[in-house]
């Protein structure tokens, strides 16, 4: 099973950016499909984009659309999240997770938690003045 680690996080002010990464070891990605979540506190963990591996296909929540943008890097087994004009209402942990491509996800639109097998440990993102 695949593991995997997010980093990048931190405290950033209203309007500015920060990338996130998401490694994975122990599988390649290749045949997988990445999703990032993030939970705030007292909220339910949420969708905010996902990519498939194998072919790009790509979808975002409609809060962060045209703010945030995901790549990947298949030979270095990552996934990056950059987002930009941040706001505070995007405070929270942010997870990446890993689901089996045959699972059919993130093909027609941005899947929830369901589903996603592989969690990482998350990464606190802070956008505060």
């Amino acid at each position: 099973q695949v593991q995997l680690a997010e980093s990048g996080g931190g405290l950033v002010q209203p309007g500015g950016s920060l990338s996130l990464s998401c490694s994975a070891s122990g599988s390649s990605l290749d045949y997988y499909t990445i999703g990032w979540f993030r939970q705030a506190p007292g909220k339910e963990r949420e969708a905010v984009s996902c990519i498939s591996m194998s072919d790009g296909s790509m979808y975002f929540a409609d809060s962060v659309q045209g703010r945030f943008t995901i790549s990947r890097d298949n030979a270095q087994n990552r996934v990056y999240l950059q987002m930009s004009s941040l706001k505070p209402e995007d405070t929270a942990v942010y997870y990446c997770s890993a689901a089996s491509a045959v699972a059919g996800l993130c093909v027609f639109s941005l899947p929830g938690p369901e589903g996603f097998g592989s969690w990482g440990q998350g990464t606190q993102v802070t956008v505060s003045s």
